[in-house]
């Protein structure tokens, strides 16, 4: 048999090429180099165990080998969502109850620490060592924030975010729209690439969707999700998560509390997503070697930081 490739070029992060004799991509491997020094800000050993954790709860495909420099395992048939995929009432119902799945698989009886500042901290770092020429250079100085303004809002943000009582769980860290796979026939969604999955805040990986909404090669944050699109994207992650953690025991009714404190999390968290990948965009840009302005994008991400701050600073979770 023929032996087809199919390079996919939607990553920012890896190369990804897929490999299949059948024309339908049935019998399809996919086969991902890890992007020029990723491993800067990305734990392959963790990612390796986190595939293999999702894999044994059913949300994740099958891994056939792992390699220095990269991964082969099995191709997901469906589509990657866009972002009108992701706003349709009947694909985020999916996505939410999906993310629920993942939230509810359950950490070995340890109760871990959350992933955020520690990643926070590290990627400031890198900032620090590797780019401290280029941030200091006059003319970006007007679209990124000081390090020492940097390092002000990371203290703010963990005494602030750390205070909500989000709780602690698997989380995938990175739902952007073309990471979600939508199965057609099999009526269901699936979360691929865990490079960044791993313990952290339940409200963290949710609003950090929420961003995602607005795209990443074209951003657009007039596409942020609307209060009315979140609490209905809210109530059904709330009834799936309870289902499952507390199974029938729960009564899994969601109260209109629940739903509005999860919504305020949900918001103030989304501030640390735009600093997270703000600084990691510093960090690509000086190394990466994939065709995509990621200057531009850590801009935008910082932009919209300052924009978002003083408006869910305001929110307040009804005591």
């Amino acid at each position: 048999a023929l032996l087809s490739l199919q390079l996919f070029t939607d990553g920012i992060t890896n190369k990804l090429v897929a490999c299949y004799t059948d024309e339908g991509m049935a019998d399809a491997v996919l086969v991902r180099v890890y992007g020029r020094k990723t491993e800067l800000f990305v734990d392959r050993e963790t990612e390796l165990r986190n595939f293999q954790v999702l894999r044994a709860h059913g949300c994740a495909p099958d891994l056939y080998c792992a390699f220095q420099n990269g991964l082969c395992y099995q191709f997901l048939p469906g589509i990657a969502l866009g972002p009108d995929h992701v706003r349709d009432p009947h694909i985020f119902r999916l996505v939410a109850q999906e993310m629920a799945r993942v939230h509810a698989i359950h950490a070995n009886g340890s109760l871990p620490k959350p992933i955020l500042w520690q990643k926070l901290h590290k990627y400031l770092t890198l900032v620090k060592t590797d780019l401290s020429p280029k941030v200091s250079n006059p003319s970006l100085q007007q679209d990124i924030p000081s390090l020492e303004m940097l390092e002000h809002e990371l203290a703010w943000m963990k005494e602030t975010l750390s205070q909500l009582g989000s709780p602690i769980v698997l989380c995938h860290n990175d739902l952007l729209c073309k990471n979600i796979i939508y199965d057609g026939t099999q009526e269901h969604v699936r979360f691929i690439d865990y490079e960044y999955t791993g313990y952290n805040y339940q409200a963290f990986d949710i609003g950090n969707h929420f961003n995602e909404f607005a795209g990443v090669k074209e951003v657009d944050y007039r596409l942020y999700p609307s209060k009315e699109t979140q609490l209905q994207w809210l109530r059904s992650y709330l009834q799936a998560y309870k289902q499952l953690t507390q199974g029938d025991r729960g009564g899994t009714g969601v109260s209109e509390e629940e739903l509005e404190a999860l919504y305020v999390q949900v918001n103030k968290f989304s501030l640390a997503s735009h600093f997270l990948w703000a600084c990691w965009g510093l960090i690509q840009d000086k190394y990466s070697t994939i065709d995509f302005n990621f200057l531009r994008y850590a801009k935008l991400r910082f932009k919209q930081y300052f924009k978002m701050k003083p408006v869910v600073t305001a929110l307040q979770i009804s005591k």
